[in-house]
């Protein structure tokens, strides 16, 4: 990790500290609105599916517990998630993709959550450090998709000729593209719905705990 990389790091944990003192303990706001169910206060459908999140993680992670407010919207994201990991993208590409949507949608709790992942599944440091800071990777092909993925959020899929056929150049295929939206729309569902609720990151997540530096 280089020096610029640690100040960053060092600079969000201290800002997520006094976000922490300032807005109370595990995320009361959101708890006004939104509960975080277990398998026995969640709707009756949604019971399965966190039986399933349990028995993966050891634990209901806290966006599953929000979720399942909506057993279909859990069920969704699910779906959206497996159906994801087996796109043509590989694992480091994937979280990239994961990453990038995160970061550039400011969502609090998916940028710690993709942040372990990510490191979970052998990501480098400093691509990762690169993606929370939302700047441009050292290798062109990862940074080829960043650049797409944004372009994809930031204008709505409205893209012209020269950004896709630019994308398609850096070594992708037509295919990709359409794997990203994937990604797109996994994380859509779980960076509003963290807005919404304020879910609380879970103390797994909360040594890489992100706060946005352009908002910061």
């Amino acid at each position: 990790m280089n020096a610029s990389s640690e100040r960053f790091i060092v600079v969000v944990l201290d800002r997520a500290v006094q976000n922490t003192q300032l807005e109370g303990p595990q995320g009361e706001k959101s708890m006004a609105l939104f509960d975080l169910h277990t398998i026995d206060t969640a709707p009756e459908a949604a019971r399965p599916l966190l039986e399933e999140s349990a028995k993966a993680f050891g634990r209901i992670p806290n966006l599953h517990a929000v979720m399942a407010e909506s057993p279909e919207h859990l069920e969704a994201y699910k779906n959206l998630h497996a159906l994801f990991e087996r796109s043509d993208l590989s694992k480091v590409e994937r979280n990239v993709v994961w990453l990038t949507i995160n970061v550039e949608n400011a969502c609090h709790y998916c940028v710690p959550a993709h942040t372990a992942i990510a490191m979970m599944q052998g990501v480098d440091e400093a691509t990762i450090n690169a993606l929370r800071a939302g700047d441009a990777l050292d290798d062109p092909k990862l940074e080829a998709l960043r650049q797409f993925t944004l372009a994809i959020v930031r204008q709505r899929g409205v893209l012209d000729t020269q950004q896709v056929s630019t994308f398609l150049e850096a070594g992708y295929a037509r295919r990709h593209v359409l794997d990203v939206l994937i990604g797109v729309a996994q994380k859509t569902l779980s960076n509003y719905v963290n807005h919404i609720a304020d879910t609380p990151v879970d103390p797994a997540f909360a040594r890489f705990a992100w706060v946005n530096p352009v908002a910061g």
